[in-house]
Parts: C-alpha cells; structure tokens; sequence
C-alpha cells in the first residue's frame, strides 16, 4: 500500500489518506459570502478523492479580507452556505478544513487578474488597514495602522468568534493562516513587527498574538477536532523569520493544542529570494516535524504522485497539501491511486470511466 493512500487520523478526525486541498483565494466572494462556485469548487475536489478540502483564507473581520471579494466567516449569516458544501464534503468522504485569516497590511487589494494593486475607498478599498507596525509591505504603498492592545485582544476575540461560527458551519478542521506576510505572520517577522511592547521585539513576544489566538480558538474548538497552523517556515530574505525559529514555534504552538504545522513560505516582503523548484519547501516541513516533534505537512510544487509518496516514504512530512495542481486536475487523487497501483473506490457516477489497471 502506498503511504499517500493510508489513512492519517488526528484527534477524533481520520483522513482517508494523506491528500489535502491547500486554501486557494477564489475572489468570488460579495460581503463574504460563499455561493455555487465554492460549492462546486470544494465540493469536486472532495469527489475527486482528496482527504481533506480547506477553504480559501476566510477573513475573520470584513477588514481582514485580502480583497473585497474574499471570502468571510465574520457575520452569522454566513454560516448558511458554508454548511452546505460542508455537508456536501463530507457526504463524499473527505473531511471539510477552514482556513482562518486576516490580511494585515496586506488587505484591501485587487484581485490577482486587475493588478492586485492597493484599492481607494472609490474603489471598494478600506482605511485603515492594520498591522504591528506602521510599516508598508511596499515602499509606496498605504501606510498601515500600528494596532493598539486593545486593538489586538479585540483580534484574538474575533479569531475565537469565527472558530465558533466555523462550528456551526460543520468544518471538522481549523488551520490558522500565519504565513504569507499576512497579520499574524507580520507580528512573527522581525522585517514586519517593529514594537518594543509585549508583542514585539522578543522571539516570545513576537509569537505571543499567534499563541493567543491558538488559545482561543482551543476554548471553543472541540477537543476532538484538529487544529493546523500554517507559517511561513522562512522569509527568504536576510534578518527575517528562518526556520529555526519555525521549529521553536511549533515547540510552543504543541502545548496550547495545534496538531500539524503546516509549512509554507515566504510573502512578508518583495525583496524576498526565492529558489522555487519542485518540493523546494519540503526540508522546511522535515526539520519542523524532526526537531520541533509535531506532525507537518509539505506544500509548494508538489505535482506528481511519486514525489508525493517519496515525501511521505523519507518521513519530511504526514501529509501533502496541493494547490495549483488541484486546479489543473481536480481529481489527483484518484490518478494518484492509479499511477502508484492502488485501488481506490471512485464515485460511482463515475466507475465507467475508471480505467483498468492491470495486475501486478
């Protein structure tokens, strides 16, 4: 049996196998709401054999989206139709996974497809946008506001609130989005987080947000539940976030309830370097679960199911997390199977397009 299909339980929650849909921003969201195309985005990847389906980064106030067209789970009401492609992940036999997030200084830009650029309030933007220190992430871009305590513990309140209505939504997995340059990333990077007060300066009190919101979220998440933690395991540029801080996080992340780091990389700064190649973020994930003792997952140009089971045989990680190949072939999965000779049952809408493998 290849290690990719063997199940993977965490806590209460058993993964069919190591497949996970990595969050990927759609932009198709009006006031954060999910419609049909999350249904049918989400939901063919969950038909299409992967074991866990996570959202896009789901804003956890209005103004933490990335765009105005991010998706959201800060109002009640959004809970409806989260529910149903919940249901409807579930009733195909993945596990449905959140993604929790705020963009910092990051937020209030076009989608990737008009510019990305910084928005006027004309434009559908927002002022101000927040972050630990008023700091651009460009040279010339909105100058962000430098959130008070008050303004942060009002944050790690936000964060529990969306963890509850997330709950209620059905998702059997949080991951808490801190990588990528977004809010709780910028408070971990030195590059971003210039305070000289109990959240800044120190190695602790960088991390002492990202710990408070972990602890929040763990008081109203069912302790049958997991809890991911995504980072940037490196910020790729000189004086920045490195790994070896990365593995003293998930030292401290273990003991408040998170399950699995989730290592990605990179985003707190444009004059980061990145020597993007297949797998280039899997040492990343196999020093994390080494020397930080706490389940991983790999993610970046991860594409072919060989590679994917070698991560998994060398021990760099307990699951692979797919993106952008996931949108080229919403059923990996089950071509996976099929490339590495295991028999996995296919919808059966679908058995008359299984193809037949040969015996061996």
């Amino acid at each position: 049996m290849a290690l990719l299909f063997e199940p993977l339980t965490l806590r209460g929650v058993t993964l069919r196998n190591r497949i996970a849909v990595s969050p990927m921003c759609e932009y198709s969201s009006v006031d954060g709401f999910a419609n049909d195309w999350h249904l049918v985005h989400l939901g063919s990847r969950a038909v299409g054999g992967a074991a866990l389906v996570f959202t896009e980064a789901s804003a956890i106030e209005a103004d933490g989206r990335i765009s105005p067209w991010d998706l959201g789970i800060y109002r009640d009401e959004h809970v409806s139709k989260l529910g149903q492609i919940t249901a409807f992940i579930h009733e195909r036999g993945a596990i449905a996974g959140i993604q929790l997030a705020h963009a910092g200084r990051k937020a209030s830009v076009a989608r990737p497809w008009e510019g990305g650029a910084p928005l006027a309030t004309d434009e559908g933007g927002w002022q101000p946008i927040v972050a630990p220190s008023a700091s651009p992430f460009l040279d010339h871009g909105p100058l962000p506001h430098a959130l008070t305590v008050a303004e942060i513990r009002a944050l790690v309140t936000s964060f529990a609130r969306a963890a509850e209505r997330a709950l209620a939504a059905g998702f059997r997995v949080i991951e808490v989005h801190s990588a990528h340059g977004y809010l709780l990333h910028e408070f971990l990077s030195p590059l971003a987080n210039l305070r000289d007060d109990a959240y800044g300066g120190s190695f602790a009190n960088r991390a002492r947000f990202l710990r408070e919101v972990v602890g929040a979220i763990r008081t109203v998440w069912p302790e049958r539940f997991p809890l991911f933690v995504r980072i940037s395991a490196s910020d790729w540029i000189e004086g920045g976030w490195t790994v070896d801080d990365s593995v003293a996080l998930a030292r401290d992340l273990a003991p408040f309830g998170v399950d699995l780091i989730d290592c990605s990389s990179g985003g707190v700064s444009p004059r980061q370097n990145i020597p993007m190649r297949p797998g280039y973020q899997v040492p990343f994930a196999a020093k994390v679960r080494a020397e930080g003792h706490i389940p991983t997952g790999a993610v970046g140009m991860i594409t072919d199911p060989h590679q994917a089971e070698q991560i998994l045989r060398e021990g760099s990680a307990d699951i692979v997390l797919l993106a952008r190949e996931m949108l080229r072939d919403p059923y990996w999965p089950l071509h996976a199977a099929l490339a590495l000779g295991v028999d996995v049952a296919w919808p059966d809408q679908y058995l008359r397009a299984k193809p037949v493998q040969a015996k061996t």
